[in-house]
């Protein structure tokens, strides 16, 4: 008698659980048991969905075609496989038919439904009740005439093949030309007539003007006739970009830093090389190139051999028009004699410092100064003097005020002889203690290089934050607010140097703004998306610090987006309006992506 009681209060605790906390899917077939009559426990036979694939069908598809899906059970089996067909940017989704057997597939009659690209599901649902989804097969439906005028890219220059392509032309025959016209204008002009298929037209854009054009196909058969759509803002750029390279001086030992000038009213400086040749020489050897302005480096000419030189840059747009500066000619290298340089401590500096100098002298090094002066000033203040190799020391900086500095290295030979380095400028001494850390962007779901919906970007403090200072009444918790995208012409910084900002309606985010050095949005154009903005905490270097994060929505007005894909470095100057939770306020010292160059959102 004790023992059934314990079995059936055993029984009644396993019903409880069973009802409080009920399996996934409900509808599975339990077949299988072991009992002790009364009670009965039984188990599944089958805890696994099918498996359900969705053939791709051909595209533009027109009349009926046959949708086909591939289903699996291993264990129930397949009870049933249903498809289903949406229009692109629906919401929901149309069934076709539903198939209890294999094969599993039905007829599509695409006459039913309106021209457009729509995507294509199955559904598989085995007989335990389990069911999957399959990924989705996308296919345009054309009953009617398509004429497509395929984009020869948001930049061209020579010769460019235009291709047009018709779609259901049934057996008319059609002739079709090619039109443009400046961009937003709408007075089209000819520009190939009469092409039959292939219908490939080769517009040479060296007889037009630089500047934006649109571009259509029109179908002719009689007296009717089909319109592409139109491809905007398609930009015509033969001008190759101006180049300068600055004179480095006579003669050059050791580090020197090379600057180079150039601008591109076009496409934009994609890339400036700057060369040397031995005099005399016509071969050029690259030393060193740079994709995001100031286009300068620094070089040691202790890897030349020492004789005399000629310099010059070659600059190349983003379309591949290239123009090589004046050249630098009788530049001597000599570093056989007395040289010194200092190694570059960094654009910002805080807390201890690592400075170093490299030198060299034939009669012997004596002793190498490092000094620091206020940017811009000859008022040199001594660091440190080393006597013997390694030639550096460490700096608080927390010793002078926060701000720009500059600094140098001075070499006493072995025949008294004194070198001075050429300065290492402008560099920010910032020991405040709340300032930005870092700037992050994360590509979403959409294009990686384009900015759109899912998109990421992540500012990332040196401290916890007064969050309401950020922008006010705000707890970190979701906020509704716009990102602003500008080209940096607007802004006076350059096409390859455009802008996001964060803004509110009704109020303010001071978040400062973002130079995304790349080029995003087309020649003065300014796009807005909505966006939500959310804060959290981290520890870094056990340091509570500030993270905001704002996430791309729908774009809300503007437009001209463009595909970035130079590998480069944002720069994020913070807004001083920011202040830490005890209300010292944010330092608004630029700060440079962290990491290795990648190509954002």
């Amino acid at each position: 008698m004790n023992r059934v009681v314990v079995l059936l209060a055993a029984m009644a605790l396993l019903a409880v659980a069973v009802i409080s906390d009920p399996p996934a899917f409900t509808s599975a077939a339990f077949t299988s048991g072991s009992s002790n009559v009364p009670s009965t426990v039984s188990a599944s036979k089958d805890w696994t969905p099918p498996i359900v694939a969705l053939a791709q069908p051909v595209s533009p598809v027109k009349d009926t075609v046959t949708i086909t899906a591939t289903a699996s059970d291993a264990e129930s089996g397949v009870a049933s496989v249903s498809m289903s067909y949406q229009l692109v940017g629906a919401s929901t989704w149309t069934q076709l038919c539903t198939v209890s057997a294999s094969p599993y597939s039905c007829v599509f009659n695409t006459k039913l439904v309106a021209d457009g690209t729509y995507d294509l599901r199955a559904v598989a649902t085995d007989n335990a009740g389990y069911s999957t989804t399959s990924s989705s097969v996308r296919t345009t439906v054309a009953n009617a005439l398509s004429v497509v005028l395929t984009s020869p890219g948001d930049v061209v220059r020579g010769t460019v093949a235009l291709a047009t392509t018709l779609s259901n032309q049934g057996s008319t025959t059609y002739t079709v030309r090619v039109e443009y016209a400046l961009a937003g204008s709408g007075n089209f002009k000819t520009l190939c007539n009469s092409l039959a298929s292939p219908y490939t037209c080769s517009w040479n854009t060296t007889t037009f003007t630089n500047d934006y054009f649109d571009l259509r196909s029109v179908a002719v058969s009689g007296g009717s006739s089909v319109i592409s759509a139109t491809v905007i803002d398609v930009l015509v750029d033969n001008a190759a970009p101006s180049v300068a390279l600055a004179n480095p001086g006579s003669p050059l030992s050791g580090f020197v830093t090379f600057s180079t000038a150039s601008t591109d009213a076009g496409s934009g400086v994609a890339r400036v090389d700057m060369q040397y040749a031995p005099s005399g020489s016509s071969s050029f050897i690259t030393f060193c190139s740079v994709t995001v302005s100031p286009y300068s480096c620094r070089f040691d000419t202790a890897s030349l051999a020492n004789g005399t030189y000629t310099f010059r840059s070659v600059a190349t747009d983003a379309v591949g028009n290239t123009a090589t500066s004046t050249a630098v000619a009788n530049i001597v290298v000599d570093n056989t004699v007395s040289s010194v340089s200092l190694a570059d401590p960094g654009a910002f500096l805080r807390g201890t410092v690592s400075l170093t100098a490299n030198a060299a002298a034939g009669s012997g090094i004596v002793s190498v100064t490092i000094q620091r002066a206020p940017a811009g000033s000859s008022a040199w203040t001594t660091i440190c003097a080393v006597t013997a190799s390694p030639y550096g020391c460490t700096w608080d900086s927390a010793t002078v005020s926060d701000g720009l500095y500059d600094f140098r290295a001075v070499l006493v030979d072995g025949a008294g002889k004194t070198t001075i380095s050429a300065p290492v400028g402008n560099r920010q001494v910032d020991n405040t203690l709340l300032r930005g850390a870092d700037i992050q962007a994360l590509n979403g779901t959409g294009t990686a290089g384009r900015l759109d919906v899912g998109d990421i970007l992540t500012y990332t403090f040196t401290d916890a934050v007064s969050l309401s200072t950020v922008s006010p009444g705000w707890n970190g918790s979701a906020l509704a607010v716009s990102v602003r995208l500008q080209d940096g012409n607007i802004l006076g910084a350059g096409s390859a140097n455009d802008f996001v900002d964060i803004q509110r309606t009704g109020s303010q985010v001071n978040l400062g703004g973002v130079n995304l050095r790349s080029d995003f949005i087309k020649n003065n154009k300014t796009a807005v998306f909505a966006g939500t903005m959310i804060a959290s905490t981290t520890t870094v270097n056990g340091v509570t610090v500030t993270v905001v994060r704002v996430t791309l929505g729908a774009l809300a007005s503007g437009g001209s987006l463009r595909t970035a894909a130079a590998l480069v470095a944002m720069s994020w100057t913070p807004s001083a309006l920011v202040t830490d939770q005890f209300g010292n306020t944010s330092s608004s010292a630029p700060v440079a992506e962290t990491g290795t160059l990648d190509r954002d959102f």
